[in-house]
């Protein structure tokens, strides 16, 4: 007996707008949940997505949601993404392909949300961006990706051109084998993709790695540098580092041949990770297995996290000495229960940058997530002033 087509899926696969999203492979399914009795499968072929029943095994990405919320997106051409930021719908898998799918069914104008590859001098980087206005270009965590930036995207795109990216190394960005992965390799590669955007200067707003990637492209290129919004920023460690001289023998490229099977990986960062049934810390999870469970994914990890260990605290590379000299204004949002940088730092960062701003949330690591409202409320106001 033939599956029956929900008309709400039709209507979705009918509006889909390749322009939108860039597949960057020859085709993927993404699987829709919920909408009838049966899954359905959107095949997208980087030209337009087409209805087929759902295949045996696990598909790209997976949407689920029941049928009233599947019906409102129907209805609502902005509705795919309303409905996954609010948790009636769920993306699993490839959240970059997954959401890319609703941005591509909900897309309106050339402000909407879309994603693409640009092509830079440090090769191609994967973006998403929606809005007009001042540039501000969104710099993810270790192990994450852009799409960790999907709820500061929607805040601030109504006044601004909201870019978030996938630093080299992570999601779907080049993964160069013999790159550094440092703050100053990722910096150089944040400006290469502004050129490439024809950016003249932008505003930074980085999370944890990234936050320490703004903080050195501030440093070493204040002039193409607005504001900086850091959210939790890594920072070096003032504390002794006893493993630094063994650290800095062990190659990183080891990655590329280290056995990582799915279940066994999957398994132990479930079991690490807090909270890891909750809808966005499982979708982040899903997110970095995505890259690590490539050799050249995994390489890229180890450096990235080799790195922030070795960063030099003091000396004329250190983070600390160099730190007063910093021209681009800062806010600083810290989260009581960041057991990764802990609040601590903040009275080292006061005393290095007396006039910058500070937030304290009650949350942890990541506030754009966990603390969205006031993380984006000050991020907003912030930004404003310049």
């Amino acid at each position: 007996m033939p599956t029956q087509v929900p008309d709400t899926l039709e209507q979705l696969t009918e509006r889909y707008d390749a322009s939108a999203f860039e597949l960057a492979r020859p085709s993927a399914r993404v699987r829709l949940a919920g909408a009838g009795p049966e899954p359905m499968d959107a095949v997208l072929d980087g030209s337009g997505a087409t209805l087929a029943p759902a295949s045996n095994g696990r598909p790209d990405a997976l949407l689920t949601a029941d049928e009233r919320t599947w019906a409102e997106i129907a209805q609502d051409i902005r509705g795919g993404m309303a409905a996954f930021r609010s948790g009636r719908l769920t993306v699993r898998y490839d959240l970059h392909l997954g959401v890319g799918f609703l941005a591509a069914t909900a897309a309106g104008g050339p402000d909407a949300l879309r994603f693409s590859h640009v092509q830079t001098s440090e090769g191609p980087i994967s973006i998403s961006q929606a809005g007009s206005g001042p540039p501000v270009v969104m710099l993810h965590g270790l192990g994450a990706t852009k799409v960790s930036f999907l709820p500061t995207i929607a805040a601030l795109a109504p006044s601004h051109r909201a870019v978030a990216i996938d630093l080299p190394g992570f999601g779907d960005s080049v993964k160069p084998i013999r790159a550094a992965y440092d703050a100053r390799y990722f910096a150089r590669s944040v400006i290469a993709l502004l050129d490439a955007l024809e950016i003249e200067r932008a505003h930074l707003v980085g999370n944890s790695m990234g936050g320490r990637v703004a903080l050195e492209l501030g440093l070493r290129s204040p002039e193409r540098v607005r504001r900086l919004g850091l959210l939790a920023p890594s920072l070096a460690w003032l504390r002794g580092r006893p493993f630094a001289p063994l650290l800095k023998f062990v190659a990183p490229q080891l990655g590329l041949i280290q056995p990582a099977p799915r279940p066994v990986v999957e398994a132990i960062v479930r079991r690490v990770i807090p909270g890891a049934d909750e809808e966005w810390t499982a979708a982040g999870i899903d997110e970095f297995l995505r890259s690590y469970l490539t050799p050249r994914g995994r390489a890229a990890f180890y450096a990235a996290a080799r790195n922030i260990y070795l960063d030099d605290p003091r000396g004329p590379e250190g983070l600390w000495t160099r730190l007063p000299r910093l021209q681009p204004p800062s806010l600083f949002v810290w989260g009581k229960r960041d057991t990764l940088v802990p609040i601590a730092f903040a009275d080292h960062v006061r005393e290095a940058l007396p006039a910058a701003e500070h937030l304290v949330l009650p949350g942890g690591h990541v506030p754009q997530l966990e603390n969205p409202k006031p993380t984006h409320d000050a991020l907003s106001r912030f930004l404003a002033k310049g």
